[in-house]
């Protein structure tokens, strides 16, 4: 088990325990983790991602997708259908539980089923007020506006 240590990052930072925390978490994950099922991610595009599952053996009845608290949480139970005893089973249909950990503005925008491949679709959704804006630098130099007259200042100017 491989643990970091942020230490000289705590000195400095304020409101990233969560980030180290799931730092650490995945770390403590990945050594106790098999490989079922396979899975890619892939970026489709600036703010776009997929997840793709390769469920060889399942149908979409027996997988269930959970969004809670920046986790996705997708797990498989195969139905015993009671087709037979098998003398060979290459192709697995074990119990499955993956996770994955979500970003704060990142959700989840549908998933699909094609050809044994469970394809989820997530989006990043950034707030206006994460979005770079530019700041004018106010140079002390802008022109003064003139000032409004009033009516009667107006009148006696018009004269």
């Amino acid at each position: 088990m491989r643990m970091y240590d942020f230490t000289p990052l705590w000195r400095s930072s304020v409101g990233f325990d969560r980030v180290f925390d799931l730092l650490n978490n995945n770390a403590r994950q990945l050594d106790g983790e098999d490989d079922y099922p396979p899975y890619d991610i892939t970026r489709t595009g600036e703010y776009t991602y997929r997840i793709s599952l390769a469920l060889a053996g399942f149908s979409p009845e027996e997988i269930s997708i959970v969004v809670q608290q920046n986790l996705l949480r997708i797990a498989g139970q195969k139905n015993d259908n009671g087709h037979g005893e098998f003398l060979y089973q290459g192709i697995a249909a074990r119990a499955f539980e993956r996770q994955f950990s979500l970003e704060d503005n990142v959700e989840v925008d549908g998933a699909s089923w094609e050809k044994g491949l469970l394809r989820i679709e997530l989006v990043r959704k950034v707030p206006e007020a994460m979005k770079p804006r530019r700041i004018e630098i106010d140079t002390g130099k802008s022109q003064a506006k003139p000032a409004k007259r009033s009516n009667a200042e107006s009148n006696r100017a018009a004269s």
